[in-house]
């Protein structure tokens, strides 16, 4: 018995050693059709070896490799998974195993096959390599650089080692050195796509639109359908205000790959900020259904939410966005000017979710290294204002009457402007600066270092947490004395922000403790410049036989809570419209669901008259077809108020809990007209029903409220001016007088 077992296992020897033979020159010529690019060859040769001897390790990983050139990446995890059981000291096979596990997003599994392949040879420039790019998707940018560094110390002209080492440089946020990797790969090699895309990304990243531009165009020179590179570039057309050209690349890449999430996102972004809200909220869902945790594509939903009004399912979308990355400085911004559109935000809840700005984001830049001042308390002082909204926006309307009436022998007024975007709005800003310069291509370093070098003695910022802001540049504090006003006046949380511009109305003094800020007040929270033309006086309501209400604000400020209350005061008034104008009426889906939102508070839709896009002299002439303006809440009008009243339309307004819902209140005190603030909902309904009753006093009104607001501090834009003056002297003179 003994002698026949040991009989067979010499037969089966003399077998196997026979089918080895037999099989070394089949795997010869397939590993030669392999670097031929024959697949088809490589399979059956490789399934002929296999046939001789089924275990076979370096038949399983030619197999392996032909599958995942071809895309056939579950074909190539089973091939090359048994060939590096049989052989576990197969490096290839470890090297390709961990490319294929890395594609199929198991990202922790193609580490533990690539760090075998390098502890096998520690001098594999290649291994080392694909380790680096699979610690990049693990989001470890530090230990993936340092594989990309041995990758090139191994060997020092590999392109594609360098490009990935610029790759890991830019996600640790390294971007000067991420540059010098992606020159150094297009030294080595001029054509290499993927490092173009890289420049592509810094200049994105730090603003150098051009720069990044000139990139992603050479690249796509090389490969037009590149939709990675397309849809960045998309993302700096997008950037720059060229919309049309950042649609057309998006959807150009989108073409090419139907599921490419930056494309997608690309899209979502360009609708939310165009108010094409439905594509945007497609483009969204898309994303998530292959990528659950994007961060990004939960902050644009949430941003089309708002959009519609729907405030808390935004606020919920953020803080799904922030739960995924509590840093990313997108949805925190989001959710910070959000709250200022629900009811129950108060001061308190608001002011907190700045100072987790601050200490996310705030407390991890760079705070600048100030030059010494010359600290003469009298001196003329540079007045920097940095904004990208120097143009036809409310926000330019707030401050381009104190540009026009500053005291030029006092002051040196320097614009920072910080967008692509320029109109009519744009130049007369210009013209009453005495420095402007285009910031909106400087990264904050070198925004910061521009401004130091032109003595910025006091710098303001305009927007706040409002799009476009540069809060990350006022981290770094730039210049000694630091200020928030008018853009968006709520407070930014910034201990590096000295002072936010309000006035008592908006801020109690018993909420002051809370803002980061020291409140300083002026007569009222903004000013804007009179009207260019004066609309009639003649009060509506008289002419037509009932009252025209009108809501002059962006449809996102229409809350439930004041649909709620409108709609009780449309009941009691049956014969009353109501007049909504804002630009973003213009989308068809929008106006459709703000309509219905009207009609599910008892206002039918041939009661409420919408208005979209007009020029801005159309938009002051609607004021004559309305008796009173309506206050929408919490998130109140600013400028919408002030022309209201500039055009002798009463504003009724009513006393919110923050600094948003009190700005048309703080207004309307400033004027004298403490009797169009209420207190309460009941309040609200009161006081329009009083002065509809009365509608000669309402006429009288009219007729004297232009006059009013131009005799006032804070509607007298020359008056408010020096008033702001005060302020800055004050500031200079106690900064003058601190110690060091």
């Amino acid at each position: 018995m003994a002698g026949n077992v040991g009989s067979r296992a010499f037969q089966n020897a003399r077998l196997e050693k026979k089918n080895r033979k037999q099989a070394e020159p089949l795997l010869a010529a397939a590993s030669a059709a392999y670097h031929a690019r024959r697949p088809a060859e490589v399979r059956s040769l490789c399934a002929q070896v296999l046939a001789l001897l089924p275990d076979h390790a370096g038949a399983l990983r030619l197999l392996g490799m032909v599958a995942l050139d071809s895309g056939a990446l579950s074909e190539a995890a089973a091939a090359l998974t048994r060939a590096v059981e049989i052989d576990p000291r197969d490096v290839d096979a470890h090297a390709n195993l961990g490319i294929v596990l890395s594609n199929l997003g198991r990202h922790a599994e193609a580490r533990r096959h690539q760090e075998r392949a390098v502890a096998l040879v520690p001098n594999f420039a290649a291994g080392w390599n694909s380790l680096g790019s699979t610690l990049l998707r693990l989001q470890e940018p530090e230990p993936a650089l340092a594989a990309y560094d041995r990758a090139v110390a191994l060997k020092p002209d590999y392109a594609d080692a360098h490009c990935n080492r610029g790759m890991a440089l830019l996600l640790a946020d390294r971007s000067a050195e991420a540059l010098q990797s992606f020159d150094r790969a297009l030294a080595l090699n001029p054509r290499h796509v993927q490092a173009l895309h890289g420049k592509g990304l810094v200049g994105l990243k730090l603003r150098h639109f051009d720069e990044a531009l000139a990139a992603l165009n050479a690249a796509l020179a090389i490969r037009p359908d590149a939709a990675s590179v397309l849809a960045e570039r998309g993302q700096v057309h997008l950037q720059a205000g060229r919309f049309d050209q950042a649609k057309a690349d998006f959807d150009a890449a989108l073409a090419r790959e139907p599921n490419l999430e930056a494309a997608l996102l690309g899209r979502a972004h360009l609708g939310v900020h165009q108010n094409d809200v439905a594509p945007a909220m497609a483009a969204c869902r898309k994303v998530l259904e292959q990528n659950p945790a994007s961060e990004a594509a939960w902050t644009w939903l949430g941003g089309c939410y708002a959009k519609q009004g729907d405030i808390e399912a935004a606020l919920q979308h953020f803080d799904h966005a922030l739960a995924l990355k509590p840093d990313y400085r997108d949805a925190i911004a989001a959710k910070i000017f959000t709250l200022d559109f629900l009811p129950d935000a108060d001061f308190a809840r608001q002011q907190a979710v700045r100072r987790e700005w601050w200490e996310r984001i705030g407390t991890q830049l760079p705070r600048a290294a100030l030059a010494p001042r010359n600290r003469d308390p009298e001196r003329r002082l540079v007045i920097g204002y940095v904004s990208a909204d120097f143009r036809n926006h409310s926000a330019a309307f707030t401050v381009l009457p104190v540009l026009r009436h500053h005291d030029h022998a006092q002051f040196e007024v320097i614009c920072y402007s910080c967008s692509a975007r320029q109109d009519e709005v744009t130049a007369r800003c210009r013209a009453a600066a005495d420095g402007w310069v285009e910031a909106w291509q400087m990264s904050d370093d070198d925004l910061a270092a521009r401004i130091q070098a032109d003595g910025v003695d006091i710098l303001v910022d305009l927007s706040g947490h409002s799009s476009g802001n540069r809060l990350t540049l006022f981290a770094r504090k730039p210049a000694p004395i630091q200020v928030t006003a008018w853009g968006h006046g709520t407070g930014t949380g910034l201990p590096t922000i000295d002072y936010f511009f309000a006035d008592p109305v908006t801020v109690p003094a018993d909420m002051r403790p809370l803002f980061a800020e020291q409140v300083y007040d002026l007569p009222a929270v903004i000013t804007t410049d009179p009207l260019p033309v004066t609309p009639s006086t003649e009060l509506p309501m008289l002419r037509t036989g009932y009252v025209t209400f009108g809501v002059f604000n962006r449809i996102d400020k229409i809350s439930d809570a004041a649909l709620s209350v409108w709609g009780r005061l449309m009941a009691q008034l049956p014969e009353a419209r109501i007049v909504v104008k804002n630009s973003a009426i213009d989308d068809g889906f929008l106006r459709d669901g703000l309509v219905a939102r009207f009609v599910a508070h008892g206002i039918a839709a041939e009661r409420v008259i919408c208005f979209g896009s007009t020029t801005r002299e159309q938009h002051v002439a609607q004021f004559a077809h309305v008796d009173i303006s309506l206050d929408p809440f919490p998130q109140n009008g600013g400028v919408s108020t002030w022309e209201s009243l500039q055009a002798g339309v009463p504003v009724l307004a009513k006393l919110g809990c923050s600094t948003a819902s009190r700005a048309a209140a703080a207004i309307n005190t400033a004027l004298g007209l403490d009797d169009w603030v209420a207190a309460d909902d009941d309040g609200y309904v009161a006081i329009a029903l009083k002065h509809v009753a009365e509608p000669g006093r309402l006429s009288r009104l009219r007729a004297e409220l232009p006059a009013r607001v131009a005799g006032s501090a804070a509607g007298n834009v020359e008056t408010y001016t020096r008033k702001v003056e005060e302020a800055y002297r004050l500031f200079w003179r106690r900064y003058c007088a601190s110690p060091g």
